[in-house]
This record gives structure tokens, C-alpha cells and sequence, in this order.
């Protein structure tokens, strides 16, 4: 009799124990939690701590309160510099009516494949609209804040808030790229052969300037070495015509015995019958001269003077 009774109590206990376990939710800081009682919106907790439902009665729909990302599959769009890109958009939002967008979502995987292709559609008609400058540039913000608008009305009837969209970044197409490079290419090999062009015209003014100074600088050292041998010339003669003016017959025997050094100090050299020639009359006269001075005196005495 006392154990049918004990076990009865420890039914009773388990029994408010799973109860009361039922009974009562935590509310984390990072969740925000709908009540539905047969299927409808009883309450909507957001506030983190305890809370108490009707155990078997009421269910708990949780949805996360925090900012979440949303990145939708890119897609290509034609700008209107008839540029084709690649985006790659992506937003964040926050669940900011849970009953709507219980009602309306359910879940937040139906979320991102639903509003992310409303949202893919929203960039492409606004990306379209720009020119590639203005979508890299300064004027950025603007697009973003026009897509933005565009849309916050769809995402308020889902029961979100879109806080942010923005474009992580842009591709060309793998035949745009191709075709770019190409251009690219082609307008680097036209600039270098205008370079080595304008390289070549330069070298040859500077090899026309220059063969120009080595003309006129050849031509003026020319010029004063004239002058110089002119003036050596001119020196030579006038020393020779005093040497000449001062003692004549010196001045013969002189060149006489130059011209004898010169033309017959080969050994092989035969002088037939000297003495019917002038050239070779100081061969066979006494060297004095005709005043009967001996010539090397007569050197001698000008050499001093």
C-alpha cells in the first residue's frame, strides 16, 4: 500500500516537474520569439529573461535579432557606356516586424532565396542606369542609397529592414576581359612605337646637331691651321730670305750640302763625272768662298751673331 502511494507521489512530482518545464522559455539577448497558440500570434517576446506559456498549448517561433547578411548569386548587367559587368552585391538587414515576417517568410533560408532575387533585380535596374565611372567613383554612394530605396518598400511588407547594400565588387566577363586586355595591349604597342619613333627623330637631330658642330669645329681648326702653316710659311720664308740677304754663297753651300745629304746618302748611288755639273761643284772646289773664306768659319761667325 505505501509503495502504490509512493509511486503515485512520484508520478505526481515527474509530472509537474515535465510540467512545469513546458512551462516556462529563456529569451537569449541575440533572439526575439513569437507565442502561437493553435497556429495564431499570441505575444511577441523580445525582451531577454524568463518568460512563462501554456505548456501543450502554446509553441515558440525564435528568430535571430541580430544584423544578418544577405548575398545573393551575381549577375551581369549592361551599363550605359555599353560596359558589361559582373556584380557581386550583397545586404544587411534585420528582422524588425517577427509577426510579419512569420506571417508572410516563415524561415530565413525562404528570405534570402526570395528577397535576394528582388533585390538582384533592384541593383541590375539601377546598375543599368550608370556608366562604370560612376559606379567605381564618388558617385558609388549615390547608386547604393538609390538602390536602397528601391528596396526598402518590399522588404517592410516582408517584415525586415534593410539597413545597408552594397557592392563587394565588379568583373568584366571572361570575353570582355579578353577584349579589354587586348585593347589595352594594342594601346600600349601603339604608344611604344610612337615612342621609339620620337626616339629615333630625336637621336637623329642630335647626330644631325652634332655632325653639324664636328663640320664647323673641323672646319675652324682647318682654317687656323692654315693660318698657322701661312704663318710658319711665312715665318720660314722671311728667315731664310735674312739668312739669304746676309751671305749668299753660305746660303748655297748650305742647301747644297742638305741637298747632298738627302739624295745621295744611299750607299748605292753612283755619281758619274761630278765636275761637269754645279750641283756637284763643291766636290772638286776648295771650300772657300768667293771672298776666300772657309765656309765653316763663316757658319761659325753667324751662329754667333
Amino acid at each position: 500500500m505505501i509503495k502504490s502511494k509512493l509511486g503515485v507521489v512520484l508520478i505526481l512530482v515527474a509530472a509537474l516537474a515535465f510540467v512545469g518545464y513546458n512551462s516556462v522559455f529563456a529569451v537569449s539577448e541575440t533572439k526575439q520569439v513569437i507565442v502561437l497558440q493553435f497556429g495564431k500570434v499570441k505575444r511577441v517576446v523580445t525582451s531577454p529573461g524568463l518568460n512563462f506559456k501554456l505548456p501543450f498549448v502554446e509553441q515558440l517561433i525564435s528568430y535571430d535579432d541580430r544584423v544578418l547578411d544577405l548575398d545573393p548569386p551575381n549577375f551581369e548587367v549592361l551599363l550605359t557606356d555599353k560596359k558589361r559587368i559582373i556584380v557581386d552585391g550583397f545586404a544587411r538587414f534585420r528582422i524588425s516586424r517577427p509577426v510579419v515576417f512569420f506571417q508572410r517568410v516563415r524561415t530565413e533560408e525562404r528570405l534570402r532565396d526570395l528577397f535576394g532575387k528582388n533585390m538582384n533585380s533592384a541593383m541590375r535596374r539601377v546598375i543599368a542606369t550608370v556608366s562604370l565611372p560612376q559606379l567605381l567613383g564618388p558617385g558609388r554612394s549615390t547608386v547604393m542609397e538609390r538602390i536602397i530605396s528601391e528596396v526598402a518598400p518590399q522588404a517592410e511588407t516582408l517584415g525586415i529592414k534593410v539597413l545597408d547594400v552594397r557592392v563587394g565588387r565588379t568583373d568584366l566577363p571572361s570575353q570582355t576581359s579578353e577584349a579589354v586586355f587586348n585593347r589595352m595591349r594594342t594601346e600600349r604597342e601603339r604608344e611604344a612605337r610612337e615612342a621609339r619613333a620620337e626616339g629615333r627623330e630625336l637621336a637623329q637631330k642630335i647626330r644631325a646637331l652634332a655632325d653639324k658642330k664636328r663640320v664647323v669645329i673641323q672646319a675652324e681648326a682647318n682654317r687656323r691651321a692654315d693660318i698657322l702653316r701661312g704663318e710658319g710659311e711665312a715665318g720660314r720664308t722671311r728667315i731664310l730670305a735674312e739668312a739669304y740677304s746676309r751671305d749668299p754663297e753660305f746660303f748655297y753651300f748650305y742647301k747644297s750640302m742638305q741637298e747632298y745629304d738627302e739624295n745621295l746618302n744611299d750607299k748605292t748611288t753612283m755619281v758619274v763625272n761630278p765636275n761637269s755639273s754645279e750641283f756637284f761643284r763643291f766636290f772638286s772646289s776648295p771650300l772657300v768662298d768667293s771672298q776666300g773664306r772657309d765656309p765653316a768659319r763663316v757658319a761659325n761667325d753667324l751662329l754667333d751673331k
